[in-house]
This record gives C-alpha cells, sequence and structure tokens, in this order.
C-alpha cells in the first residue's frame, strides 16, 4: 500500500555534471520534495536546470552523486527494464513539440503505449477513446496530427500520457508552441485532471500566468533552488546569492 505522507518525488543532495572535465553542474547539490497530489511550477533561466531535473525526474539521466526517489525508490537502482516500466505506467510526460507520431491517427497515438504493453488492439483502441474523450477529442479519433490544430495535438498527447492512469505527470513547457486562447484551453484540461484524478503534476514554464495556477513555484538559478514559493510564502535558500 502507498504511503501518502511519502513525497511521490525527492531529490536528495543532488548533482548532475556535464562536460569533458566534469566541472559544468546542471544541477547543483539539490534538494527538493515534490508532494502526492500537489501541482508544482518549475521555473528560471536557460541554462538554470530545469530539463535536467525533468529527465531525472523520469530516469532518462542519472545523477552524478546524490539520488532521486520516485514513491521511495532510488530510480538510479533500477534496471534498465524496471526504469522503463516506471516512465510507462507511473510517469506521464508531456512535451511542447507534441512528439507525437505523424503516420498514426490520434487514436493511433493515444493507444499505442499500451500495444507496447502487449495490450490487445481492441483493448488499447477502447481505453485510448476513452481518455480522447475525456480531452474533448471524441470528434477526432481518426486523424492524423497534419490534420488537427495545435491544441488537438496537445490534447492528443496529453491522452497518451495519461493511458496508463500514471500518478505523476511531467509536462515540459506544455503550452509553449501553442496561441495564448489554446494554451489557456490546456491549463484548464490540466486543471481539471488534476482535480478529477488527484495526479500530481511537475510544469516546467517560462508562463507566470502558468505557474500562478499551481500552489507551488520553485525557480531555479545555476542548478541550484534560488525561491520556493508556497501560498505566497517565499523562502530564499542559503546557498543563492544574486549578482
Amino acid at each position: 500500500m502507498t504511503d501518502n505522507s511519502t513525497p511521490i518525488l525527492r531529490f536528495a543532495d543532488v548533482t548532475k555534471l556535464y562536460g569533458d572535465t566534469l566541472t559544468v553542474p546542471a544541477l547543483d547539490h539539490l534538494n527538493l520534495e515534490i508532494a502526492r497530489g500537489s501541482r508544482v511550477a518549475i521555473m528560471g533561466p536557460s541554462g538554470s536546470g530545469k530539463s535536467t531535473l525533468l529527465n531525472m525526474a523520469c530516469g532518462l539521466d542519472e545523477p552524478s552523486s546524490g539520488s532521486v526517489f520516485f514513491d521511495g525508490q532510488d530510480i538510479a537502482k533500477l534496471n534498465d527494464d524496471n526504469r522503463t516500466r516506471l516512465r510507462r505506467d507511473k510517469i506521464g510526460m508531456i512535451f511542447q513539440t507534441f512528439n507525437l507520431l505523424p503516420t498514426l491517427t490520434a487514436l493511433e497515438n493515444a493507444a499505442l503505449p499500451l500495444r507496447l504493453a502487449g495490450t490487445s488492439a481492441r483493448d488499447a483502441n477502447e481505453k485510448a477513446a476513452a481518455m480522447l474523450a475525456k480531452v474533448g477529442l471524441s470528434a477526432k479519433l481518426n486523424n492524423r496530427p497534419d490534420e488537427m490544430s495545435g491544441g488537438e495535438r496537445q490534447r492528443t498527447a496529453i491522452a497518451r500520457a495519461l493511458i496508463f492512469d500514471p500518478p505523476m505527470l511531467l509536462a515540459d513547457e506544455p503550452t509553449g508552441n501553442l496561441d495564448s486562447h489554446t494554451g489557456e484551453e490546456i491549463l484548464h484540461l490540466l486543471d481539471d485532471l488534476h482535480n478529477e484524478f488527484g495526479t500530481t503534476i511537475v510544469l516546467v514554464t517560462h508562463n507566470e500566468l502558468a505557474a500562478e495556477r499551481c500552489e507551488r513555484l520553485v525557480t531555479l538559478h545555476d542548478g541550484a533552488i534560488a525561491e520556493d514559493i508556497t501560498r505566497g510564502a517565499v523562502t530564499e535558500t542559503a546557498n543563492y546569492s544574486p549578482n
């Protein structure tokens, strides 16, 4: 049974170094806990470590030192197969580029993770159709990506990300390629999904209005937490000094 008091995601003194001499920290002794069922916005300038944080959160990258825990389990200690299952079953991911396969319909794109997991075509399509209905795309099941608007493509990507009913959703600039009106619709959709399913949402964004929808805002600077704001309370970390 899951212990609801355990953070769903925890970074414990995580450092990630890049470069031939391993001297460029993308994350620098980062400590961060994400509560189950919360909505957290991650902001910061380019190069602050946002993408590295997301890659660590889903096991696409490993720390140079420290540990990343999902549901109390050290992700780095999982073998490749189990790490793949973790991303498939427990962590939904959406991106600003949608990452849909152009030759597949909306239904086929949404059903793809189930099919890759061995689910029958009938069962996978039934689940995918139900998920696409939840995101308002019942009329677009047979449309391919080039036959859909940007907002419809992002809704398809969200349906695919949620096909296994994951407890956590990682969203990397999900409105970045959308106009303001369509972006607002996608944010409303994420609100609805969070409220209905209690999904933990970690949202990387440059959009301050999107960040305001989250009850917590974490700002990164040079791989460290510069600010951690919850319900208006601001905490500044001791190891960060603005230049």
